[in-house]
């Protein structure tokens, strides 16, 4: 790092921290009880805080990292600052942790973006500065850094488990995705993710060298015409099917092999991945939430994927190819008409925006979730298109990745499209400097009118003498 972008980085962490700071007060000041899910984290939390590391909440669906870390963070500041009283794990303090991992998770993207661009010398200090500044404030993970969740603590290990991988330090980052674990269960396919990279790199070197002995002409292993595509799946097989290849890969990935062991055993012994509330947590195949996180994915990254230049290719691809692109239509509409599930709490929940977004969109009518295909169609075009530059392994890998942390959901929360947003967001080409300034312009009213909502458009239900507001 250049001296001036290490200052221009120090001003940027420390600016967005000191903002984070005021609207953080802002926050506590008008909510300064637990709120939405914090009504379980928080005593949760307060238990462990005194000692009672068996009381457990029924309610609660996630493993105990985030309370142990707040414990470990929490009670050697008390002693060390002669905290007593009620301010020790209160909500307030509780929320502060999240503040933490937020600073944490901004200098996680910026070492991301510099190591996954780091061939790219086009790319100015300045741009991975924007970059960092852009997805720090990436508005549904921004708001969760200022209420006791779980999101910012499962973002920063499991972001940092992908460095540690990127740089080939494969049993730390095993260790970091068993802590991302034990905040959210599902992270363990972003630990399969890390592993994948691994595999992917040694897939794509023995890709090149199949070419080379074959004395073809050099084509890269990114996706090209359906023949290509059946050539390298042909390869994959075989060079998965050698054990030659599988114990060479295995002796590669074993830290990541430990951890996925340790899942399956977690798994088995506890009967499913949920801990707590099973029936509101119940695993199915929803194959219409991939299709609302391409939709997510363009409607937060539309200077990258909604622009006239890619509207005219998808079109031009629609033209050449219109038997594969009816295909596709009909695969679609048969995953939407037997497979789309509604969640109670989707439907009884008018707290959250996937409320309004539901019932303004969907519920008008019911062939409007059918008409929608169109726009998934150029979301999942637009959404591979700008993935071209990594490797065909790279692609399929992170695919299958998705498909295991999205399709699996029962319930439409677009917290669970947070993960794999940021690991597709980190790994496309940087944008021009218009684009990335727009994108941040749009990041910055989202947030702005959220903040506004949750702190100032508060309502109540009939039943109930409770503040309600406003959230993602």
């Amino acid at each position: 790092m250049e001296r001036s972008e290490a200052y221009g980085f120090s001003a940027a962490i420390s600016g967005a921290f000191l903002l984070s700071c005021l609207l953080f007060a802002a926050v506590n000041r008008r909510q300064r009880g637990p709120y939405m899910d914090e009504a379980f984290h928080v005593p949760q939390a307060q238990a462990y805080c005194h000692g009672r590391f068996l009381q457990w909440d029924p309610m609660i669906t996630t493993l105990p990292g985030l309370y142990l870390v707040s414990v470990g963070v929490v009670k050697p500041a008390a002693w060390l600052f002669g905290w007593t009283g009620s301010v020790v794990c209160s909500a307030g303090m509780l929320r502060f942790i999240n503040l933490l991992f937020s600073a944490g998770n901004f200098y996680l993207l910026y070492l991301l973006l510099f190591k996954i661009h780091l061939k790219n010398k086009a790319v100015s200090g300045f741009q991975r500065i924007l970059s960092t500044l852009t997805l720090a404030a990436f508005p549904t993970l921004y708001f969760f850094t200022f209420l006791y969740y779980t999101d910012p603590g499962s973002v920063f290990f499991t972001l940092f488990a992908y460095l540690m991988c990127l740089y080939g330090n494969h049993k730390t980052s095993a260790l970091l995705g068993f802590c991302g674990f034990m905040f959210r269960q599902t992270n363990i396919v972003w630990t399969v993710f890390c592993a994948g990279n691994v595999v992917a790199g040694k897939l794509n070197e023995a890709w090149k060298t199949e070419l080379q002995k074959r004395k073809e002409e050099k084509i890269s292993s990114r996706k090209g015409s359906f023949s290509d595509l059946i050539r390298i799946l042909q390869f994959l097989i075989e060079y998965l099917i050698s054990p030659k290849n599988l114990v060479t890969l295995s002796a590669l990935t074993w830290p990541y092999i430990v951890l996925v062991t340790v899942f399956f055993v977690f798994v088995f012994i506890n009967g499913g991945i949920v801990v707590g509330d099973r029936s509101s947590h119940e695993a199915c195949l929803h194959f219409p939430q991939l299709f609302y996180f391409l939709s997510f994915t363009v409607f937060f990254s539309f200077p990258h994927l909604l622009t006239p230049t890619k509207i005219r290719k998808f079109l031009l691809s629609l033209r050449k190819h219109p038997v594969q692109y009816s295909l596709i239509t009909i695969i679609f509409l048969f995953l939407i008409w037997k497979f789309t599930y509604v969640h109670k709490y989707l439907l009884a929940d008018n707290r959250h925006y996937t409320f309004y977004v539901w019932r303004k969109v969907f519920q008008r009518h019911e062939v409007v979730k059918y008409v929608l295909v169109p726009i998934y169609i150029f979301a999942g075009w637009s959404f591979a298109d700008t993935l071209k530059s990594k490797s065909v392994f790279w692609i399929l890998m992170y695919f299958v990745c998705l498909l295991a942390v999205t399709v699996p959901q029962k319930l439409l929360e677009f917290r669970y499209f947070i993960l794999p947003f940021l690991i597709y967001r980190l790994n496309i080409p940087f944008p021009s400097l218009y684009r990335q300034l727009l994108e941040l312009a749009f990041y910055i009213a989202v947030n702005a009118v959220t903040f506004y909502f949750f702190l100032n458009r508060t309502f109540q239900w009939p039943n109930s003498d409770e503040i309600q507001r406003f959230m993602w």
